[in-house]
């Protein structure tokens, strides 16, 4: 325990140091309530409403400036001023044009006696733009009270309506300000409820009242340390079975993705803290779940749940898997955050739930272990957590004439809607029977704008003519998600292949018998919107035989679907150290290799810039049913350097074991990045382990270093896989050992191109199928220098040199002469 408190401490005060990215609102109006003077508050200036700007108005026939003269000087000036209202009144705050959207609204109110007035004996009602905030409200201590509303025109007037026998009002301090942009998304929360969990629709139309805001596994965290001036309590008080969690902290900036959290989601310090499972109390078995009661008073209210997570427990990408619960439904089942942080861990990303408050007034939110997680690897954690309570969106005027005037337009206008409604029905019914219905409209996605892309698809001439076409030489890549459902069985879970840092991925069948992977993405949500694109950019440019074809997408209903080819032996990975499959022969491996490299070799070469893929690893090669290799997960991808340039400079992405540590120190990317990456797999390939194992001794954990250890001292025979014990000849070895170790030189310009690597791999495997050499049994190996070339026959650069390049299918019907004929010249490398 003590260890803990001293690491909270150190992060106490490397907080200090790591003080939030200035956030600047549109629209900022601080008002210091009845007051002469300005007041300073973390920092920021509340303008003394006597001298409020020109786009600040009062609306108040009757109100009062009173000053509470009993509080002592240190305290707080913004709360020793309040302008007290006898009458219904309001403020105006003019809105820039350039500024409507969501807002934070605060409400500062300071009970004192002063004069003739009681302020805890105010009661008194507040509304914003018609929506009641606040109803009978009576503030008997210092309280703030803080709102989220969208504000669509170019006025926000806050009123106050005294009530009952107080006949007053009065409010200490305003503050009113843009929220960031995508702060509340409409399509981007799940309903959860025991009807099972839906989309939540038109979010940003509700008026949220904060409830509680938590620092799961952390301090207090004032205004100072939040760039949207928030307080985080921490979350000891909530938890329901302390012992069964424990604090977990990172003195890590938290890397921060495109399409994930940002620093006015949540700042630094709460993604830097956590709960995680407490598996060292003995008195727990293996499954049980954390779980935290915020009570929020509203019997059966509606609340939006946000819940903030950043991996930082972990020691490698998808080992993390838990299921999160709410009020004891299942909210999110099998939760891995790699998926959602875009392959980076420490990435901090959130999710939004709506949820009714249960009988007693509470929501309980829980986190556990899921099916999926390994025996040594269960966990669950929880970094943050804010409950807010969606306002009853109906205005509240005191004037019940204009009250009952809209009940009775309401009731006009609703039952002329419905007769309409009634009378559409009926035509309609006599139209169906006429005319065979229409293929169902395609509804745009409500998170961004549609794509328009020009590649062929060979579904949508397939699928008689129910994908809708865009613009395009050869057809469209779109599939309506109807269709997507179908061939699915609705997202079937039993039909689930893998999970990416993308989303889910589904074995699938279309209506012409088609088999293919489905990769859908966390329906309702962004996060992963840059992935998806690019994805479909790159495939609309690029076809090879061993690249994973795309076969369609779907961006309807805020739905984010890949379609692909289905590769029936999965990935390289499960085949190398999975369970499930015999091993794979020497000769399997080197044409997976080869396979692999010419299509990153085509995608390096295949246009005037290129593509650098920037994820190459393991996971993302795949086997069809011949087991050829096909390159795969695009998402990551970015167009080469122009004619004049070096690098791309770009923020770092990858996955960890794989990373370019040239690329990672100088965020400079080239596509000897992607080399680097390919080296690391043939050592994978080679000796059949992860290439980051935490569970291996220190000097084993990272397979590049620990196999270039062996490879510098020619000893790489001693830490092959055993399965391949006897089948690699020496020279072979010698081969494909230079050629790896070639691939992981620290810097990219000592690094062969993809070309040079597919030559020296082609050699590698001319090697092992000549001659009667003994096969390998330990390092002592001799072979040709790295660049020697063999002793062949070409056929010039005239027979079929570029072939490849012409031939983007790949064909494999090509001798082992022709190949070498195309690499030994200058268009085919």
């Amino acid at each position: 325990m003590d260890a803990q408190k001293l690491q909270l401490l150190a992060l106490a005060l490397f907080s200090l140091f790591l003080l939030a990215k200035s956030f600047v609102p549109a629209n900022n109006f601080l008002l210091n309530c009845g007051s002469n003077a300005n007041a300073s508050l973390y920092n920021r200036v509340f303008i003394a409403d006597s001298a409020r700007p020109s786009s600040v108005s009062l609306s108040a026939e009757r109100s009062v400036s009173l000053t509470d003269e009993n509080q002592s000087p240190d305290s707080r000036v913004l709360y020793r001023t309040a302008r007290v209202f006898t009458a219904e009144s309001s403020y105006g705050f003019n809105i820039k044009e350039n500024g409507t959207g969501t807002h934070l609204v605060r409400l500062h109110f300071s009970p004192f006696r002063a004069q003739n007035f009681n302020l805890a004996s105010a009661k008194f009602n507040v509304l914003a733009n018609g929506f009641l905030l606040l109803r009978g409200f009576s503030a008997y201590n210092m309280v703030l009270k803080e709102f989220l509303l969208k504000i669509d025109g170019q006025v926000l007037e806050i009123m106050f309506s005294p009530l009952g026998d107080s006949g007053f009002a009065f409010v200490s301090a305003i503050e009113v300000f843009s929220a960031p942009k995508d702060f509340i998304i409409d399509d981007g929360a799940r309903l959860v409820n025991g009807d099972g969990i839906e989309s939540y629709k038109n979010l940003t139309s509700q008026v949220l009242e904060t409830v509680h805001r938590v620092n799961v596994g952390g301090l207090k965290l004032t205004p100072f340390n939040d760039s949207l001036w928030r307080t985080w309590i921490p979350d000891v008080g909530f938890l329901v079975f302390e012992s069964a969690a424990k604090k977990a902290a990172t003195t890590h900036v938290p890397n921060y993705q495109n399409g994930g959290a940002t620093r006015e989601i949540a700042p630094d310090n709460v993604y830097m803290t956590a709960q995680e499972m407490n598996r060292d109390n003995s008195t727990l078995n293996g499954i049980f779940n954390i779980t935290w009661d915020f009570p929020v008073g509203s019997l059966g209210a509606p609340h939006l749940v946000r819940l903030h997570f950043c991996d930082f427990v972990s020691p490698a990408l998808n080992q993390l898997y838990f299921n999160v619960y709410i009020n004891d439904y299942s909210a999110y089942r099998d939760l891995d955050l790699s998926m959602l942080a875009v392959h980076v861990l420490s990435s901090p990303v959130y999710l939004d739930f709506v949820v009714d408050s249960d009988d007693s007034g509470v929501i309980r939110v829980s986190v556990g272990p899921s099916d999926l997680s390994t025996p040594s690897k269960i966990n669950a954690i929880l970094n943050g957590a804010e409950i807010m309570r969606l306002v009853n969106p109906i205005g509240l005027h005191a004037n019940s004439k204009k009250k009952n005037t809209w009940i009775l337009v309401g009731l006009i206008v609703g039952g002329f809607v419905i007769c309409c409604l009634a009378a559409a029905g009926v035509l309609l019914m006599f139209k169906c029977k006429k005319k065979r219905a229409k293929p169902p409209r395609r509804v745009e996605s409500a998170g961004w704008t549609p794509l328009r892309v020009y590649g062929g698809s060979s579904y949508s001439r397939m699928s008689e003519g129910t994908a809708t076409t865009s613009p395009g030489p050869n057809g469209s890549l779109k599939i309506p998600f109807v269709d997507i459902q179908a061939a699915t069985n609705n997202f079937d879970k039993s039909l689930i292949i893998g999970m990416g840092g993308f989303g889910m991925v589904y074995k699938g069948v279309l209506k012409d018998n088609t088999k293919v992977a489905v990769k859908r993405g966390v329906p309702g949500s962004r996060q992963g919107l840059p992935e998806f694109q690019t994805e479909i950019t790159v495939f609309s440019k690029i076809r090879h035989r061993h690249l994973v074809s795309l076969v369609g997408y779907c961006d309807e209903q805020s739905e984010m679907i890949l379609v692909y080819e289905y590769m029936e032996n999965g990935p390289l990975k499960n085949h190398l150290y999975g369970l499930k499959h015999p091993p794979l022969s020497w000769k399997q491996r080197l044409e997976i290799c080869i396979g692999s490299a010419r299509g990153l070799h085509y995608l390096h070469t295949g246009s005037a810039q290129g593509i650098i893929h920037r994820d190459i690893k393991s996971t993302n090669i795949l086997l069809d049913e011949n087991f050829v290799a096909k390159v795969a997960d695009f998402g990551l991808s970015r167009s080469g350097p122009c004619i004049n340039e070096t690098h791309v400079s770009t923020g770092v992405k990858g996955s960890f074991g794989y990373l370019d540590p040239e690329y990672f120190r100088r965020q400079q990317l080239t596509d000897k990045s992607d080399v680097y990456s390919f080296g690391v797999v043939l050592f994978e390939v080679l000796c059949a382990r992860p290439a980051v194992d935490p569970l291996l001794a220190r000097e084993q954990v990272n397979l590049a270093e620990w196999a270039m250890q062996w490879q510098t001292k020619g000893m790489l025979g001693k830490i092959i896989d055993p399965n391949l014990v006897g089948q690699i000849k020496h020279s072979c070895l010698k081969k494909y050992g230079e050629t790896a170790e070639k691939c992981l030189a620290d810097y990219g310009v000592d690094r062969p191109t993809m070309g040079d690597v597919l030559w020296n791999l082609e050699h590698a495997l001319r090697l092992q199928e000549s001659g009667t050499e003994e096969p390998c049994e330990d390092g002592n190996m001799n072979g040709m220098d790295y660049y020697a070339t063999p002793s062949i026959t070409t056929s010039g650069p005239s027979g079929n040199a570029g072939a490849e390049k012409d031939d983007p299918t790949g064909s494999s019907d090509m001798t082992t002469d022709q190949i070498f004929s195309q690499l030994m010249t200058n268009e085919g490398r």
